[in-house]
């Protein structure tokens, strides 16, 4: 049991830091912020692998290390763009239950299929953040336009790819090696 809580704790800084690494590999959309890259692949590896509470804490621990270069106007959407926004992720988790099934029944399909939906519901909340603090903080990039509908455009030119990149990546790494799902110490 000790071993296992201390495998958890290594795994989610390990995770923690290839998070902010992947992060910094990226390619911007946007000069003003916004990019695509894979920083959500590892929070959503160690949300299915140990669940919904290390999922979180890893997307929290990503966040403030992505404050190492932040673009903060606001307190309130630097816990938006940053805090939730990342902690958000972890609630890739919620499919866990049926791709630990899809492992048992040896159906690559049935992963894939959680791993991308769970990687939608992490990447949408995470959008859902930085579209809030885009609206509300940023709202003069808009000109003319309506800020909502900007700022979801905008979002969503670096979100759509990033969710698409890290479903397909994940489902790979899940289907290939189901065994990962497999904590063992």
């Amino acid at each position: 049991m000790k071993n296992q809580k201390l495998l958890l704790l290594v795994e989610i800084a390990i995770f923690a830091a290839i998070g902010f690494v992947l992060d910094q590999l990226k390619f911007s959309v946007w000069g003003q912020g916004g990019s695509v890259s894979l920083v959500m692949l590892p929070i959503i590896l160690i949300a299915i692998r140990w669940g919904l509470s290390a999922g979180l804490i890893t997307g929290l621990l990503v966040g403030i290390l992505n404050l190492l270069d932040p673009f903060v106007v606001h307190w309130l959407q630097l816990f938006l763009d940053y805090f939730f926004a990342f902690t958000f992720v972890g609630f890739a988790a919620l499919v866990r239950k049926p791709i630990l099934e899809g492992v048992e029944e040896n159906i690559k399909s049935k992963i894939a299929i959680f791993v991308v939906i769970g990687t939608i519901i992490g990447g949408l909340l995470r959008f859902i953040c930085h579209t809030l603090a885009g609206a509300i903080f940023f709202n003069e990039y808009a000109g003319d336009q309506n800020p909502w509908i900007y700022t979801i455009v905008y979002n969503g030119s670096f979100m759509v790819p990033s969710v698409i990149l890290t479903a397909i990546v994940a489902a790979l790494i899940f289907t290939t090696n189901p065994r990962f799902l497999k904590r063992t110490v």
